[in-house]
Protein backbone atom coordinates (compact mmCIF):
# COMPACT_ATOMS: atom_id res chain seq x y z
CA UNK A 1 0.00 0.00 0.00
CA UNK A 2 1.51 3.74 -1.28
CA UNK A 3 0.24 5.25 2.18
CA UNK A 4 2.92 7.05 3.85
CA UNK A 5 3.37 7.32 7.82
CA UNK A 6 3.84 10.96 8.79
CA UNK A 7 4.76 10.44 12.53
CA UNK A 8 8.10 9.50 11.60
CA UNK A 9 11.12 10.41 9.88
CA UNK A 10 12.12 13.94 8.55
CA UNK A 11 9.58 16.13 9.28
CA UNK A 12 10.93 18.45 6.26
CA UNK A 13 11.17 15.25 3.90
CA UNK A 14 7.41 14.26 4.72
CA UNK A 15 6.32 17.50 4.41
CA UNK A 16 8.21 17.96 0.61
CA UNK A 17 7.57 14.20 -0.07
CA UNK A 18 3.56 15.11 0.66
CA UNK A 19 3.33 18.99 -0.41
CA UNK A 20 5.41 18.25 -3.89
CA UNK A 21 3.10 15.83 -5.79
CA UNK A 22 0.35 18.23 -4.66
CA UNK A 23 1.89 21.45 -6.12
CA UNK A 24 2.50 19.41 -9.18
CA UNK A 25 -0.90 18.27 -9.25
CA UNK A 26 -2.26 22.16 -8.75
CA UNK A 27 -0.09 23.47 -11.12
CA UNK A 28 -0.95 20.71 -13.83
CA UNK A 29 -5.10 20.99 -12.75
CA UNK A 30 -4.62 24.82 -13.53
CA UNK A 31 -2.44 24.41 -16.83
CA UNK A 32 -4.98 22.85 -18.12
CA UNK A 33 -7.72 25.69 -17.16
CA UNK A 34 -5.24 28.33 -18.70
CA UNK A 35 -5.22 26.25 -22.08
CA UNK A 36 -9.16 25.63 -21.66
CA UNK A 37 -9.48 29.55 -21.31
CA UNK A 38 -6.77 29.59 -23.95
CA UNK A 39 -8.76 27.81 -26.11
CA UNK A 40 -12.01 29.49 -25.81
CA UNK A 41 -10.51 32.80 -26.11
CA UNK A 42 -8.74 31.82 -29.34
CA UNK A 43 -11.24 29.64 -30.95
CA UNK A 44 -14.46 30.59 -30.46
CA UNK A 45 -13.47 34.42 -29.36
CA UNK A 46 -13.31 36.88 -26.82
CA UNK A 47 -17.45 36.24 -25.40
CA UNK A 48 -16.45 32.85 -24.65
CA UNK A 49 -13.16 33.76 -22.80
CA UNK A 50 -15.70 36.39 -20.92
CA UNK A 51 -18.33 33.58 -20.95
CA UNK A 52 -16.21 30.76 -18.80
CA UNK A 53 -14.91 34.01 -16.55
CA UNK A 54 -18.42 34.21 -15.28
CA UNK A 55 -19.14 30.72 -14.66
CA UNK A 56 -16.13 30.10 -13.06
CA UNK A 57 -17.43 31.67 -9.52
CA UNK A 58 -20.82 29.79 -9.86
CA UNK A 59 -19.64 26.51 -10.13
CA UNK A 60 -16.26 27.02 -8.00
CA UNK A 61 -19.15 27.58 -5.11
CA UNK A 62 -20.39 24.07 -5.23
CA UNK A 63 -17.23 22.42 -6.15
CA UNK A 64 -15.16 23.97 -3.54
CA UNK A 65 -17.82 23.10 -0.91
CA UNK A 66 -17.47 19.46 -1.96
CA UNK A 67 -13.65 19.62 -1.92
CA UNK A 68 -14.46 21.23 1.68
CA UNK A 69 -16.68 18.09 3.14
CA UNK A 70 -14.08 16.34 1.43
CA UNK A 71 -11.36 17.84 3.27
CA UNK A 72 -12.87 17.64 6.68
CA UNK A 73 -13.46 14.59 6.55
CA UNK A 74 -9.87 13.84 5.19
CA UNK A 75 -8.66 15.48 8.36
CA UNK A 76 -10.58 12.99 10.59
CA UNK A 77 -9.42 9.77 8.33
CA UNK A 78 -6.01 11.04 9.31
CA UNK A 79 -6.07 11.45 12.84
CA UNK A 80 -7.10 7.63 12.62
CA UNK A 81 -4.75 6.45 10.51
CA UNK A 82 -1.92 8.54 13.09
CA UNK A 83 -3.55 6.64 15.52
CA UNK A 84 -3.87 3.01 13.55
CA UNK A 85 -7.59 2.69 13.99
CA UNK A 86 -8.25 1.41 10.37
CA UNK A 87 -11.40 0.12 11.30
CA UNK A 88 -12.85 3.74 11.88
CA UNK A 89 -10.70 4.97 8.81
CA UNK A 90 -12.77 2.87 6.39
CA UNK A 91 -16.22 3.54 8.08
CA UNK A 92 -15.17 7.22 8.26
CA UNK A 93 -14.33 6.90 3.94
CA UNK A 94 -18.16 4.79 3.63
CA UNK A 95 -20.41 8.14 5.35
CA UNK A 96 -18.30 10.51 3.70
CA UNK A 97 -19.08 9.05 -0.33
CA UNK A 98 -22.89 8.66 1.16
CA UNK A 99 -23.09 11.94 2.41
CA UNK A 100 -21.36 13.32 -0.95
CA UNK A 101 -23.52 11.24 -3.06
CA UNK A 102 -26.82 12.76 -1.62
CA UNK A 103 -25.46 16.71 -1.42
CA UNK A 104 -23.88 16.36 -5.04
CA UNK A 105 -27.50 15.00 -6.55
CA UNK A 106 -29.38 18.02 -4.62
CA UNK A 107 -26.83 20.30 -5.74
CA UNK A 108 -26.49 19.63 -9.42
CA UNK A 109 -30.47 19.78 -9.74
CA UNK A 110 -30.74 23.19 -7.72
CA UNK A 111 -28.14 24.61 -9.91
CA UNK A 112 -29.88 23.41 -13.06
CA UNK A 113 -32.82 24.51 -12.00
CA UNK A 114 -31.65 28.25 -10.96
CA UNK A 115 -28.90 29.04 -13.32
CA UNK A 116 -30.38 31.52 -14.91
CA UNK A 117 -31.98 33.74 -12.67
CA UNK A 118 -28.42 34.06 -10.82
CA UNK A 119 -26.83 34.83 -13.94
CA UNK A 120 -29.16 37.64 -14.39
CA UNK A 121 -29.15 39.02 -10.41
CA UNK A 122 -24.78 38.72 -11.23
CA UNK A 123 -25.22 41.18 -14.09
CA UNK A 124 -23.77 39.16 -16.64
CA UNK A 125 -24.23 40.43 -20.22
CA UNK A 126 -26.73 39.91 -22.53
CA UNK A 127 -24.65 39.10 -25.29
CA UNK A 128 -22.74 35.93 -23.41
CA UNK A 129 -25.84 35.31 -21.08
CA UNK A 130 -26.99 32.49 -22.98
CA UNK A 131 -23.38 30.97 -23.35
CA UNK A 132 -22.63 30.93 -19.64
CA UNK A 133 -25.67 29.44 -18.83
CA UNK A 134 -25.54 26.44 -21.05
CA UNK A 135 -21.40 26.23 -20.14
CA UNK A 136 -23.04 26.45 -16.31
CA UNK A 137 -25.90 23.70 -16.58
CA UNK A 138 -23.49 20.84 -18.19
CA UNK A 139 -20.98 21.28 -15.51
CA UNK A 140 -23.75 20.93 -12.47
CA UNK A 141 -24.45 17.65 -14.21
CA UNK A 142 -21.04 16.56 -13.62
CA UNK A 143 -21.20 17.55 -9.81
CA UNK A 144 -21.85 13.10 -8.70
CA UNK A 145 -17.91 12.86 -10.36
CA UNK A 146 -16.54 15.52 -9.11
CA UNK A 147 -17.63 14.22 -5.26
CA UNK A 148 -16.71 10.84 -6.04
CA UNK A 149 -13.36 12.27 -7.49
CA UNK A 150 -12.52 14.49 -4.29
CA UNK A 151 -13.98 11.42 -1.51
CA UNK A 152 -11.55 8.93 -2.89
CA UNK A 153 -8.37 11.23 -3.51
CA UNK A 154 -8.66 13.06 -0.01
CA UNK A 155 -8.47 9.55 1.61
CA UNK A 156 -5.83 8.35 -0.12
CA UNK A 157 -3.98 12.11 0.92
CA UNK A 158 -5.08 11.65 4.35
CA UNK A 159 -2.90 8.36 4.70
CA UNK A 160 -0.27 10.13 2.94
CA UNK A 161 -0.23 8.71 -0.42
CA UNK A 162 -0.60 12.50 -2.87
CA UNK A 163 1.87 11.03 -5.29
CA UNK A 164 -1.67 8.66 -6.90
CA UNK A 165 -4.12 11.51 -7.03
CA UNK A 166 -1.60 13.32 -9.29
CA UNK A 167 -1.11 10.58 -11.39
CA UNK A 168 -4.82 10.54 -12.35
CA UNK A 169 -5.13 14.33 -12.49
CA UNK A 170 -2.09 14.57 -15.28
CA UNK A 171 -4.13 11.66 -17.13
CA UNK A 172 -7.66 13.37 -17.04
CA UNK A 173 -6.49 16.93 -17.48
CA UNK A 174 -3.97 15.51 -20.72
CA UNK A 175 -7.05 14.14 -22.11
CA UNK A 176 -9.01 16.75 -21.53
CA UNK A 177 -6.97 19.24 -23.51
CA UNK A 178 -6.72 16.57 -26.56
CA UNK A 179 -10.07 16.87 -26.77
CA UNK A 180 -10.81 20.64 -26.68
CA UNK A 181 -8.12 20.92 -29.32
CA UNK A 182 -9.82 18.41 -31.51
CA UNK A 183 -13.26 19.01 -30.56
CA UNK A 184 -12.86 22.86 -30.72
CA UNK A 185 -9.15 23.51 -31.98
CA UNK A 186 -10.39 21.65 -35.14
CA UNK A 187 -13.78 20.91 -35.57
CA UNK A 188 -15.00 23.94 -34.45
CA UNK A 189 -17.47 22.70 -31.78
CA UNK A 190 -18.77 25.34 -29.32
CA UNK A 191 -18.70 26.74 -25.86
CA UNK A 192 -20.46 23.45 -24.63
CA UNK A 193 -18.24 20.75 -25.39
CA UNK A 194 -15.94 22.48 -23.57
CA UNK A 195 -18.05 21.85 -20.65
CA UNK A 196 -18.52 18.01 -21.70
CA UNK A 197 -15.06 17.40 -21.96
CA UNK A 198 -14.70 18.96 -18.19
CA UNK A 199 -17.12 16.69 -17.00
CA UNK A 200 -15.36 13.55 -18.66
CA UNK A 201 -12.27 13.94 -17.19
CA UNK A 202 -14.07 14.29 -13.78
CA UNK A 203 -15.93 10.96 -14.48
CA UNK A 204 -12.36 9.40 -15.88
CA UNK A 205 -10.14 10.81 -12.54
CA UNK A 206 -13.13 9.19 -10.27
CA UNK A 207 -12.84 5.68 -12.22
CA UNK A 208 -9.25 5.86 -12.05
CA UNK A 209 -9.02 6.21 -8.32
CA UNK A 210 -11.59 3.16 -7.45
CA UNK A 211 -10.06 0.86 -9.59
CA UNK A 212 -6.38 1.55 -7.99
CA UNK A 213 -7.93 1.28 -4.08
CA UNK A 214 -9.68 -1.59 -5.42
CA UNK A 215 -5.98 -3.12 -6.75
CA UNK A 216 -3.46 -1.38 -4.43
CA UNK A 217 -4.89 0.15 -1.36
CA UNK A 218 -7.15 -2.71 0.45
CA UNK A 219 -7.23 -0.44 3.67
CA UNK A 220 -9.15 1.91 1.83
CA UNK A 221 -11.02 -0.96 -0.76
CA UNK A 222 -14.97 -0.01 -0.51
CA UNK A 223 -16.90 -3.03 1.09
CA UNK A 224 -20.20 -0.55 0.36
CA UNK A 225 -21.46 2.75 1.62
CA UNK A 226 -23.21 3.24 4.64
CA UNK A 227 -23.56 5.95 6.90
CA UNK A 228 -22.21 6.21 10.30
CA UNK A 229 -24.70 8.31 11.91
CA UNK A 230 -21.68 9.11 14.74
CA UNK A 231 -19.41 9.69 12.03
CA UNK A 232 -22.20 11.44 9.77
CA UNK A 233 -22.33 14.32 12.81
CA UNK A 234 -18.79 14.42 13.12
CA UNK A 235 -17.87 14.81 9.46
CA UNK A 236 -20.78 17.39 9.15
CA UNK A 237 -19.15 19.11 12.42
CA UNK A 238 -15.77 19.28 10.70
CA UNK A 239 -16.37 19.49 7.05
CA UNK A 240 -19.71 21.65 6.86
CA UNK A 241 -17.25 24.19 8.68
CA UNK A 242 -14.35 23.69 6.06
CA UNK A 243 -17.05 23.42 3.24
CA UNK A 244 -18.60 27.16 4.41
CA UNK A 245 -14.38 28.29 4.58
CA UNK A 246 -14.12 26.94 1.03
CA UNK A 247 -17.21 28.56 -0.46
CA UNK A 248 -16.65 31.70 1.67
CA UNK A 249 -13.63 32.65 -1.46
CA UNK A 250 -15.93 31.46 -4.42
CA UNK A 251 -18.47 33.34 -3.18
CA UNK A 252 -16.48 36.35 -2.68
CA UNK A 253 -15.08 35.93 -6.26
CA UNK A 254 -18.88 36.17 -7.26
CA UNK A 255 -19.80 39.18 -5.87
CA UNK A 256 -16.16 40.60 -7.24
CA UNK A 257 -17.50 39.44 -10.60
CA UNK A 258 -20.49 41.05 -10.93
CA UNK A 259 -18.58 44.80 -10.19
CA UNK A 260 -16.21 43.64 -12.93
CA UNK A 261 -19.18 42.87 -15.27
CA UNK A 262 -19.91 46.25 -15.29
CA UNK A 263 -17.12 47.53 -17.14
CA UNK A 264 -17.29 45.73 -19.80
CA UNK A 265 -16.28 42.37 -21.96
CA UNK A 266 -13.07 43.51 -22.79
CA UNK A 267 -12.15 43.59 -18.77
CA UNK A 268 -13.95 40.95 -18.06
CA UNK A 269 -11.83 38.85 -20.38
CA UNK A 270 -8.96 40.33 -19.06
CA UNK A 271 -9.97 39.69 -15.47
CA UNK A 272 -11.20 36.05 -16.67
CA UNK A 273 -7.07 35.78 -17.95
CA UNK A 274 -5.76 37.34 -14.65
CA UNK A 275 -7.42 34.96 -12.26
CA UNK A 276 -6.01 31.54 -13.60
CA UNK A 277 -2.77 33.47 -13.46
CA UNK A 278 -3.21 33.84 -9.67
CA UNK A 279 -4.17 30.77 -9.16
CA UNK A 280 -0.75 29.55 -9.99
CA UNK A 281 0.19 31.48 -6.91
CA UNK A 282 -2.81 30.87 -4.75
CA UNK A 283 -3.71 27.02 -5.41
CA UNK A 284 0.18 25.31 -4.86
CA UNK A 285 0.41 27.70 -1.73
CA UNK A 286 -3.16 25.82 -0.71
CA UNK A 287 -1.47 22.92 -1.27
CA UNK A 288 1.39 23.15 0.77
CA UNK A 289 -1.47 24.27 3.83
CA UNK A 290 -2.62 20.94 3.10
CA UNK A 291 0.99 19.23 3.52
CA UNK A 292 0.94 20.99 7.32
CA UNK A 293 -2.38 19.90 7.90
CA UNK A 294 -2.40 16.18 7.11
CA UNK A 295 1.61 16.11 8.91
CA UNK A 296 -0.03 17.86 11.81
CA UNK A 297 -3.41 15.52 12.17
CA UNK A 298 -1.24 12.01 11.93
CA UNK A 299 0.66 13.35 14.49
CA UNK A 300 -1.83 14.93 16.85
CA UNK A 301 -3.47 11.02 16.26
CA UNK A 302 0.01 9.50 17.56
CA UNK A 303 0.31 12.24 20.50
CA UNK A 304 3.39 13.85 19.27
CA UNK A 305 2.44 17.86 20.10
CA UNK A 306 6.25 18.83 19.48
CA UNK A 307 6.62 17.45 16.06
CA UNK A 308 3.70 19.26 15.31
CA UNK A 309 4.67 22.09 16.29
CA UNK A 310 7.90 21.53 14.18
CA UNK A 311 6.31 21.03 11.08
CA UNK A 312 4.51 24.47 11.02
CA UNK A 313 7.36 25.88 11.63
CA UNK A 314 8.86 23.93 8.62
CA UNK A 315 5.42 24.26 6.11
CA UNK A 316 6.03 27.95 6.67
CA UNK A 317 9.26 27.82 5.42
CA UNK A 318 8.06 26.37 2.31
CA UNK A 319 5.32 28.19 1.98
CA UNK A 320 7.92 31.81 1.86
CA UNK A 321 9.89 29.71 -0.90
CA UNK A 322 7.00 29.34 -3.01
CA UNK A 323 5.67 32.49 -2.82
CA UNK A 324 9.67 33.76 -3.72
CA UNK A 325 9.56 31.68 -7.06
CA UNK A 326 5.97 32.60 -7.99
CA UNK A 327 6.32 36.58 -7.27
CA UNK A 328 9.24 36.73 -9.47
CA UNK A 329 7.83 34.61 -12.43
CA UNK A 330 4.37 36.83 -12.98
CA UNK A 331 6.92 39.93 -12.71
CA UNK A 332 9.28 38.97 -15.14
CA UNK A 333 6.92 36.73 -17.47
CA UNK A 334 3.52 38.43 -17.08
CA UNK A 335 4.19 40.30 -20.90
CA UNK A 336 4.50 37.01 -22.48
CA UNK A 337 1.64 35.35 -21.00
CA UNK A 338 -1.22 37.65 -21.35
CA UNK A 339 -1.33 37.44 -25.21
CA UNK A 340 -1.99 33.42 -25.04
CA UNK A 341 -5.00 34.32 -24.02
CA UNK A 342 -6.78 36.36 -26.75
CA UNK A 343 -6.83 37.44 -30.23
CA UNK A 344 -8.65 39.93 -32.45
CA UNK A 345 -9.20 43.57 -32.55
CA UNK A 346 -9.99 44.00 -28.61
CA UNK A 347 -6.73 41.90 -27.93
CA UNK A 348 -4.50 45.33 -26.67
CA UNK A 349 -6.90 45.90 -24.38
CA UNK A 350 -7.26 43.05 -22.75
CA UNK A 351 -3.69 42.41 -22.16
CA UNK A 352 -3.35 46.18 -21.19
CA UNK A 353 -5.48 45.55 -18.31
CA UNK A 354 -4.25 42.00 -17.45
CA UNK A 355 -0.29 43.44 -16.96
CA UNK A 356 -2.08 46.29 -14.95
CA UNK A 357 -3.58 44.00 -12.37
CA UNK A 358 -0.16 41.21 -12.27
CA UNK A 359 2.66 44.08 -12.03
CA UNK A 360 0.82 44.83 -8.68
CA UNK A 361 -0.69 41.53 -7.25
CA UNK A 362 2.73 39.79 -7.56
CA UNK A 363 4.11 41.67 -4.58
CA UNK A 364 1.14 40.40 -1.94
CA UNK A 365 1.26 36.58 -2.74
CA UNK A 366 3.24 36.49 0.37
CA UNK A 367 0.07 37.15 2.29
CA UNK A 368 -2.04 34.06 1.30
CA UNK A 369 0.91 32.15 1.68
CA UNK A 370 1.22 32.73 5.24
CA UNK A 371 -2.59 32.91 5.79
CA UNK A 372 -2.74 29.05 3.35
CA UNK A 373 0.06 27.74 6.02
CA UNK A 374 -1.71 29.25 9.54
CA UNK A 375 -4.58 27.99 8.45
CA UNK A 376 -3.37 24.38 7.41
CA UNK A 377 -2.02 24.23 10.91
CA UNK A 378 -5.70 25.07 12.38
CA UNK A 379 -7.11 22.47 10.26
CA UNK A 380 -4.84 19.31 11.53
CA UNK A 381 -5.83 20.37 15.11
CA UNK A 382 -9.48 20.09 14.35
CA UNK A 383 -10.15 23.97 14.84
CA UNK A 384 -11.79 24.67 12.07
CA UNK A 385 -13.87 27.61 13.42
CA UNK A 386 -10.74 29.33 13.23
CA UNK A 387 -10.60 28.94 9.85
CA UNK A 388 -13.75 29.69 8.74
CA UNK A 389 -13.87 33.50 10.93
CA UNK A 390 -10.50 34.37 9.37
CA UNK A 391 -11.40 33.32 5.91
CA UNK A 392 -14.52 35.43 6.47
CA UNK A 393 -13.11 38.62 7.30
CA UNK A 394 -10.77 38.37 4.43
CA UNK A 395 -13.84 37.78 1.80
CA UNK A 396 -16.12 40.81 3.48
CA UNK A 397 -13.29 43.08 3.21
CA UNK A 398 -11.94 41.82 0.21
CA UNK A 399 -15.58 42.49 -1.64
CA UNK A 400 -16.26 45.51 0.54
CA UNK A 401 -13.16 47.38 -0.72
CA UNK A 402 -13.00 46.02 -4.40
CA UNK A 403 -16.79 48.13 -5.01
CA UNK A 404 -15.10 51.15 -3.24
CA UNK A 405 -11.47 50.90 -5.03
CA UNK A 406 -12.53 49.51 -8.54
CA UNK A 407 -14.02 52.73 -9.39
CA UNK A 408 -11.11 54.70 -8.73
CA UNK A 409 -8.42 52.46 -9.45
CA UNK A 410 -10.08 49.77 -12.15
CA UNK A 411 -8.82 46.16 -12.50
CA UNK A 412 -5.62 47.14 -10.16
CA UNK A 413 -8.19 47.85 -7.54
CA UNK A 414 -8.72 44.45 -6.80
CA UNK A 415 -5.72 43.52 -6.39
CA UNK A 416 -5.44 46.48 -3.70
CA UNK A 417 -8.85 44.91 -2.29
CA UNK A 418 -7.02 41.18 -1.87
CA UNK A 419 -3.87 42.74 -0.25
CA UNK A 420 -6.48 44.26 2.56
CA UNK A 421 -8.34 41.47 2.77
CA UNK A 422 -5.16 39.09 3.40
CA UNK A 423 -3.79 41.65 5.43
CA UNK A 424 -6.87 41.25 8.23
CA UNK A 425 -6.49 37.74 8.18
CA UNK A 426 -3.27 38.01 9.70
CA UNK A 427 -3.80 40.04 11.85
CA UNK A 428 -6.29 37.56 12.94
CA UNK A 429 -4.96 34.53 12.97
CA UNK A 430 -1.55 35.10 14.23
CA UNK A 431 -2.39 36.59 17.74
CA UNK A 432 -5.07 33.58 18.08
CA UNK A 433 -2.37 30.90 17.34
CA UNK A 434 0.14 32.90 19.59
CA UNK A 435 -2.95 33.02 21.92
CA UNK A 436 -3.77 29.06 21.59
CA UNK A 437 -0.30 27.63 22.04
CA UNK A 438 -0.41 26.66 25.49
CA UNK A 439 -3.63 24.33 25.18
CA UNK A 440 -2.85 23.16 21.38
CA UNK A 441 1.00 21.91 22.28
CA UNK A 442 0.18 21.20 25.90
CA UNK A 443 3.35 20.15 27.78
CA UNK A 444 5.00 20.20 24.19
CA UNK A 445 5.45 23.89 24.52
CA UNK A 446 8.78 25.26 25.33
Amino acid sequence: MASTDMTRGSIMGNLVAYAVPLVLGSLFQLAYNAVDSIIAGRFIGTEALAATGMAGPVMNILILGISGLSMGAGVIMSAYFGAKDYGMLSRELSTLLGAGAVFSIAAAALGIAFTHPLLILLNVPDEVLGMTASYLRVIFIGLPFTCFYNALSQAMKSVGDSRTPLKFLAASSVLNCILDLILIGALGFGIICSAVTTVVAQAVSAILCLAYIEMRMPLLRIRGIAIDRELLGKTLSYGSVTALQQACQPVGKLLIQSAVNTLGVAVVAAYNAVTRIDDFAFTPEQSIGHSITTFGAQNRGAGDMKRVRRGFRKGLMLEAIYFAIICSAVLLLNKAIMPLFVSGSDASVVVEEGCTYLSTMAFFYILPAMTNGIQGFFRGMGDMKVTLISTFIQTSLRVVFTFLLVPEFGIRGIAFACAIGWSAMLLFEVPWYLHSRRRLYGSAEA
